[in-house]
């Protein structure tokens, strides 16, 4: 009762009329959601659920009814006060719940309906699942307003599409958005609407934003390094002699493993399997940080640069671990400043592609190739996908020969 009274004096509090149209929306429904919070508490003090009047009406057992008419009258003492019309307000539905914004329900999906995605994953993960989640809804939100999730148009997700459409094709001079951002903001928006529809029972409205999406013309793969670049240049005696030793130990280990750059920066020492009569490395999950799929958990061996790379790192790259904005980062400067990208398409991905690459050519068999790469594999499994020893074996015929580090 006391929370329910402290709502209900907060909502008495008016709006300056000398605030802007948006801060005056703001406030008033503000204070309309306050209003609305102390009639659930009130009625709850009473021993009810509160329901609008109108949702009373159709559902409510006529026992219940009476009841709570009984207690408004038991309440009124000919005064009509304020806290009088308030329990009345909340036993009988008189107050509606505000319509939930853009905002509002983009927080319920990520604390209530999205919150088994963030299981498993490390607070960076969790900041940057928000950060990509957050930014086309925030667009949207810039563009049409925060107005109600479910009043949105048809007309504003065509605007929000026109609007991302502009910028693929700029005026000269400004960078142009990729096909692949603007997409990722629609279904971002999409999904937002579709899961909060869903979620309080309105699945069957039509979604805005339906097949809206661009089409990526410039889509392309990342291009490998050939054998001859990576034993001549990246492999050259000296070459990351002014990086700091991390970084380049993580370089040497993709190398000869295929990971994915932060699979390799986040190796901790139970990871690195260095006493082992095949020295390998273990990729799996965490309990404060998931990797990307169940096909990514593997076990790979060490051979080669990436065995002495590891070697040299027997705890891991704690300077790196979570970090992978600052890794590539580091990365990506000390290619370009040393000329290690052979065009501009060239990535730190590439190694991986590389790595693909070398065991195709080699012979080497498809399973094998797709477990060590910690692709899905749709065949279904059968035996482990082979030894250390076995694997090794294998990875010893596409090796890189190279001096020392």
């Amino acid at each position: 009762m006391v929370k329910a009274d402290d709502l209900f004096w907060a909502s008495l509090c008016g709006v300056d009329g000398a605030e802007s149209s948006a801060q005056s929306t703001r406030a008033q429904h503000a204070i309309a959601q306050r209003r609305y919070e102390a009639a659930s508490n009130r009625a709850m003090a009473r021993g009810f659920t509160y329901a609008p009047a109108e949702e009373l009406a159709k559902t409510a057992a006529i026992e219940e009814l009476l009841e709570r008419i009984k207690l408004v009258e038991a309440k009124d003492t000919g005064g009509k006060s304020k806290r009088e019309a308030a329990e009345a307000e909340a036993l009988l539905g008189g107050v509606m719940q505000p319509p939930v914004r853009i905002s509002e329900a983009f927080d319920i999906y990520c604390e209530q309906i999205a919150s088994d995605e963030l299981i498993g994953k490390s607070e960076v993960q969790k900041a940057s699942w928000v950060k990509t989640q957050k930014r086309g809804v925030q667009n949207l939100i810039n563009l049409i307003g925060d107005k109600p999730i479910l009043s949105i148009t048809r007309q504003d997700a065509q605007a929000f599409y026109n609007w991302l459409r502009e910028r693929l094709a700029p005026k000269p001079g400004k960078p142009a958005l990729k096909a692949n951002t603007a997409n990722r903001d629609l279904g971002c928006v999409r999904r937002l609407f579709a899961s909060y529809a869903e979620f309080v029972g309105q699945e069957d409205l039509l979604n805005p934003f339906r097949n809206l999406a661009f089409k990526d013309k410039t889509k392309g793969e990342v291009p490998p390094f050939e054998n001859d670049w990576v034993r001549s240049r990246i492999l050259a005696p000296g070459v990351f002699d002014t990086l700091n030793e991390q970084a380049a130990l993580i370089v040497f280990g993709l190398i000869e493993t295929g990971c994915r750059p932060s699979e390799i920066a986040n190796l901790e020492r139970e990871d690195i399997i260095l006493d082992h009569a095949v020295p390998h490395i273990c990729i799996r999950p965490k309990a404060a940080r998931e990797i990307k799929t169940r096909a990514s958990i593997r076990e790979i061996p060490l051979v080669g640069v990436s065995l002495d790379a590891l070697r040299s790192a027997p705890n891991g790259f704690d300077r790196y671990r979570d970090k992978p904005n600052l890794l590539s980062a580091t990365l990506m400067k000390a290619f370009k400043s040393r000329g290690l990208f052979p065009t501009p398409a060239h990535k730190i991905y590439s190694f991986r592609h590389s790595f693909e690459k070398r065991m195709l050519e080699a012979g080497i068999d498809r399973d094998l190739r797709m477990t060590l790469m910690g692709h899905t594999n749709s065949r279904p499994e059968y035996g482990d996908g082979g030894s250390l020893e076995f694997r090794r074996d294998q990875l010893l015929r596409i090796v890189h020969p190279y001096g020392s580090l």
